[in-house]
């Protein structure tokens, strides 16, 4: 005689597996989320954008590929350029100004522009760029 055993079957669903593959997804994307915001060096002069319209009475400073600084059309020197900057905005330190670097400018000499209009109080400095085209 063979004795059966009357097992009773589990009709329920083991979710303990699941929960620790979704566990181990979820900490390998927090891990590699960072990384793919990682910055890599780019060519920065051309913009997609829509451009914005230009402001009725723009500040523009300008940096040649040989580094030679402008405030509008006029040649000036980095010493000079808080005071020129002072007289064109009638101290109005709420001005925006817009910085156009050359693509051969180093990041260097365009920081330096922007770090002396930084100290003479104005905060609001765009970076300009060229319109990218549309092949």
């Amino acid at each position: 005689m063979v004795k059966r055993h009357n097992y009773q079957q589990n009709a329920e669903m083991n979710i303990t597996p699941f929960v620790d593959v979704m566990l181990v997804l979820l900490i390998i994307f927090m891990v590699a989320a960072p990384l793919a915001t990682v910055d890599v060096p780019v060519d920065l002069p051309s913009n997609a954008a829509t451009p914005s319209p230009p402001p009725t009475d723009p500040v523009y400073v300008s940096v040649q590929a040989d580094g030679l600084l402008f405030v509008q059309e006029q040649e000036i020197a980095l010493n000079q350029l808080q005071a020129q900057i002072l007289g064109i905005t009638s101290g109005d330190l709420e001005t925006r100004l817009f910085l156009r670097g050359d693509q051969a400018v180093d990041y260097g000499t365009l920081m330096r522009v922007m770090n002396t209009l930084q100290k003479a109080g104005y905060t609001r400095i765009s970076l300009v760029a060229s319109e990218e085209l549309e092949p």
